[in-house]
């Protein structure tokens, strides 16, 4: 008989039956039941009880995703059915020619229509998986490879927070493979790599690549500490459950079982529908918070699927839409290097120009010597230039078949190119910098846009050329001597007439009403970010405590470890920093204290999903969100059924119309104001 106590037994189950409802909600809903405080203490509660109890543990506990010994090699599984690759389509008219033979096969097969009904969805730039669950439960995992067998990384997927370790539902069929795509999101693949960057680490190349690469790790522990990310899409062999009839009906059970799926998913109609979907995706690419590389448009209906069948190693019922190519090849002319705001010497790239990711790219970044050394780039190279979005563009790899004889290496200067003063390579650093300070002009004039930019003092007009002239003729040497410029001062600057000199000191006065958290920020302190810049207002509340704050105080503030800590520390210590502080204040600049964090729950829009759309007047989009999510509400970027409000500016589009589809709730932007007040 077991010595367990019946108390005890029955509390794990609790614990893991509310721990994997908090799961459901959080990945699966995008509709967080509870704050992380409180899902952390479930877990802890659990994890005490299996700890006194290990009898308790089972394979399914949320406890148990990370912990198993590192593997030795890399077993071949088999998958229940193959995984099918897709055929491509490049343009309108091969899309247009693959609905006429979708609807021609389906006429033959007595299953004509009008129109064919598809089921769109983002092609996701991941690694393809194969999940088998037996009794509801997940016990192996596998990559694709070849489509018939592919690698064991069943401890790997388990990992992933978004992987159900048992089916939602009180689903139990017999067996079960479900197909899906994970992926590195963009905020942590930036963020790795900055990481790594600073470690002197090795960096991924992109983010498929990160992905690829975290699920391959002999160590579950190492790909843990990847931020990856999952949406299923498909199921493969099925025993004991039934089909659906359709693919957005599949779509709603692989939700109903706990697998996330993608928001962006729509059922639409017809080759019209198809392309209206594929360019507005292309349109809202850059502002997704995953890398895709195309649109997957699969037949809706089960039966006219089968009827349709496969052709080759490919489904003759969906297809993939490419984007354009985001990487081509060119060739490295030059390597400069540019000094920015903390004095970092950054290689760009001077390239032969050439047409990537819809625009024409002649510069790129090569991040810091290290990855120079590492990528091995020559003056003279043939490389491989990739651009995402909005991303700088960046170098990638280099070609060494294509290399020139006699193509020459890049060399640090010792001496920076702006002004002169020594640059400064520390061995725990890949970063050079230059030791000039505010001597420099060009850090000066990064430090100024810095402090001017929309997220800082967002000082309308003062933009780069303006900060230039300012620079170069000895008007402006610190932040505190904007606020010191005469209106003949600025009107005699080049392009500058009387009106917008006047223009620019109205945005120079509007900014000195700021919050302590942009102040901060402004400061353009190294490593501290918003998020930093946030979390030192809210614990020291005003700059007294925080400028004669130690390091121990600092690394007691949430997103502050020992290295952000010295950089504060080591900031606020400088007389000059202190002074030009001093300068500010007194000339006007100004903001409340923050005041102590409200609970959540008195919070308005406390767990409210909200969407933003169109343009708003009465303030900047940044604003928005921050005073929405004060009053306690997560902002997202797209609408989707756990979408809980919309609020609609001027001129609001597919997402406005998409809301009232769904039917969730919309305000103007007159109602937010209402609120606010």
């Amino acid at each position: 008989m077991s010595s367990v106590p019946s108390s005890d037994r029955e509390k794990a189950q609790v614990l893991r039956d509310r721990i994997r409802r908090y799961d459901y909600a959080y990945h699966v809903l995008d509709d967080p039941e509870v704050p992380d405080v409180v899902y952390d203490r479930s877990v802890r509660e659990l994890q005490a009880i299996e700890a006194e109890h290990p009898e308790l543990i089972t394979p399914d506990s949320p406890t148990q995703r990370v912990g198993f010994e590192p593997q030795t090699e890399f077993r071949e599984v088999e998958h229940l059915l193959p995984m099918l690759s897709l055929d491509n389509v490049f343009s309108s008219e091969e899309l247009e020619d693959y609905d006429r033979r979708v609807k021609e096969r389906l006429d033959r097969a007595d299953l004509s229509v009008d129109e064919v009904e598809y089921v769109a969805e983002p092609k996701l730039d991941g690694a393809a998986v194969s999940l088998i669950y037996e009794g509801g439960v997940f016990v192996t995992g596998a990559t694709r490879g070849d489509g018939r067998q592919g690698e064991d990384i069943t401890h790997n997927l388990r990992t992933i927070a978004a992987v159900p370790l048992r089916l939602a539902g009180g689903r139990e069929p017999a067996r079960l493979e479900v197909r899906g795509e994970v992926y590195m999101p963009k905020e942590g693949f930036e963020a790795f790599n900055e990481k790594a960057r600073e470690r002197g680490e090795k960096t991924f190349v992109n983010p498929r690549n990160a992905a690829a690469g975290s699920l391959r790790q002999l160590d579950a522990r190492m790909t843990a500490l990847r931020p990856l990310d999952i949406f299923f899409y498909a199921l493969g062999a099925c025993e004991g459950l039934e089909m659906p009839g359709s693919q957005s009906e599949l779509l709603a059970l692989l939700r109903d079982m706990g697998f996330r799926t993608c928001p962006e998913a729509e059922l639409i109609v017809g080759f019209l529908g198809c392309l209206a979907y594929y360019e507005n995706i292309l349109k809202y690419r850059a502002n997704l918070p995953y890398e895709i590389d195309g649109v997957v448009y699969k037949v809706n209906s089960a039966r006219q699927q089968e009827a349709l069948g496969f052709v080759s190693r490919a489904p003759r019922w969906a297809i993939a839409h490419k984007f354009p190519a985001q990487e081509e090849m060119t060739v490295v002319k030059n390597v400069e290097f540019q000094v920015g705001r903390t004095g970092a010497l950054t290689p760009v790239a001077r390239l032969e120009p050439v047409f990537v990711g819809g625009v024409t790219v002649s510069n790129a970044t090569l991040h810091n010597m290290d990855e120079v050394e590492r990528k091995d780039v020559r003056l003279g190279d043939t490389v491989i230039v990739r651009r995402a979005g909005d991303v700088i563009p960046e170098v990638v790899k280099v070609l060494p078949d294509h290399r020139p004889k006699g193509a020459r290496r890049v060399k640090l200067p010792r001496k920076c190119p702006v002004c002169g003063s020594a640059v400064e390579r520390t061995e725990a650093e890949a970063v050079a910098r230059c030791v000039g300070g505010l001597y420099c002009s060009a850090q000066r004039k990064e430090a100024l846009q810095h402090f001017a930019s929309r997220k800082a003092m967002n000082i309308d007009g003062l933009g780069a050329k303006l900060i230039d002239q300012l620079v170069d003729a000895d008007l402006v040497r610190t932040p505190a001597d904007l606020y010191g410029l005469a209106l003949e001062q600025v009107a005699g600057l080049e392009r500058m007439a009387e009106k917008s000199a006047a223009n620019v000191l109205d945005a120079l006065e509007r900014s000195k009403q700021t919050t302590f958290p942009r102040f901060l920020y402004a400061l353009g302190i190294r490593e501290v970010g918003e998020t930093t810049s946030q979390a030192l207002a809210s614990h020291f509340g005003s700059i007294a405590p925080l400028t004669a704050a130690s390091e121990a105080d600092l690394v007691s503030v949430p997103h502050v470890g020992p290295i952000v800590a010295g950089h504060v520390r080591n900031f606020f210590q400088e007389a000059h920093n202190q002074q030009v502080i001093a300068d500010l204040i007194e000339r006007g600049v100004h903001w409340p204290d923050a005041q102590a964090p409200v609970e959540k729950g008195d919070l308005p829009l406390d767990g409210k999903t909200v969407v933003l759309t169109g343009t708003l007047s009465a303030m900047t989009r940044e604003e928005a969100t921050a005073r929405l999510r004060a009053l306690g509400a997560k902002v997202t970027g797209s609408v989707s059924r756990s979408t809980d409000l919309v609020i609609a500016g001027e001129n609001a589009g597919s997402k406005l119309k998409k809301a009232g589809e769904l039917g969730i709730e919309c305000w103007s932007e007159e109602q937010l104001l209402v609120l606010i007040s």
